[in-house]
């Protein structure tokens, strides 16, 4: 496996400046809200027998007036995969199954139905390959085209910046990967999705490292103005109950389907952390 070490500390670098970004914006719409809530942030270590550098990360969570429940993670971890998992990820096996694997998860949980929630993600894997991935999508319970244009719109001029084809192929793929079989239905209004964009040198690195600054930079523009046009809004108990129930869905597809789930639970990563996509209150009929 090549050395990607000084590219994956790169990567860790921005993941986190983009977590302190968000998180500030964050507790500002809280702060106009009138709330006081603020961001907590716990730190953990990964632990595999044999390896004295397994990585962790820090888990950032804030629940307060208008959000309910977020979380902006960022771990770094490194070690080997369990041999039947091996065989499942792009560039290992049971003979190689050493990796490492950098990145930030995003999902936030809205107290105001009206305000849709939403997933980021964007990560640096290594095995004997070497690939970004990530994306984010939008997840009203009660959708507003204008919402959903303002986002998508975004996230196509970031992809244009790099690609003419990224958008159109990333935009399916996610209409396509949050989408929930058992119930014939998508889990929001979609967004981008893209994984194993290759790195076979540095100049493929710094060209799809710069595709996944952008992503972030996206998100960041795009969901804030959202949450600030529909935090005030009024609402009453069905739309709670509609909103409830669509977090049912939420949580089935992230616990049945979500490919960041299986990776972290398989890594050994820390479950809080992993399991903090999951909504704060969700029913089901």
């Amino acid at each position: 496996m090549a050395d990607w070490t000084e590219q994956t500390e790169q990567a860790r670098g921005w993941f986190e400046d983009l977590r302190d970004r968000i998180c500030a914006e964050f507790e500002a719409i809280e702060r106009e809200a009138g709330s006081d809530a603020v961001f907590e942030r716990t730190a953990w270590q990964r632990e595999e027998e044999g390896n004295a550098n397994p990585g962790g990360g820090v888990r950032s969570v804030m629940k307060g007036k208008v959000f309910e429940k977020v979380g902006v993670n960022v771990s770094t971890v490194h070690g080997q995969f369990a041999p039947e998992f091996a065989a499942t990820i792009n560039g290992a096996d049971a003979d190689n199954p050493h990796f490492s694997a950098t990145g930030i998860s995003l999902v936030a949980h809205m107290a105001n139905p009206h305000v849709p929630a939403v997933h980021m993600n964007t990560r640096f894997l290594t095995t004997r390959s070497a690939w970004f991935g990530g994306g984010a999508d939008l997840n009203p319970p009660i959708p507003y085209e204008e919402d959903t244009q303002a986002f998508h719109a975004e996230f196509r001029a970031a992809c244009a910046r790099h690609n003419p084809t990224y958008y159109e192929r990333f935009s399916k793929w996610a209409d396509e990967y949050f989408f929930i079989p058992h119930r014939g239905v998508s889990r929001g209004v979609g967004g981008i999705f893209y994984d194993h964009l290759e790195c076979a040198d540095e100049s493929e690195w710094e060209r799809n490292f710069a595709f996944t600054r952008d992503v972030g930079e996206a998100f960041l523009a795009a969901f804030p103005p959202i949450v600030r046009r529909r935090m005030g809004s009024q609402w009453t108990e069905a739309d709670k109950r509609q909103q409830l129930e669509w977090r049912g869905r939420y949580a089935e597809f992230n616990l049945v389907y979500d490919r960041g789930t299986l990776f972290g639970l398989k890594t050994g990563g820390n479950i809080d952390a992993i399991l903090m996509s999951l909504p704060p209150e969700a029913v089901w009929e």
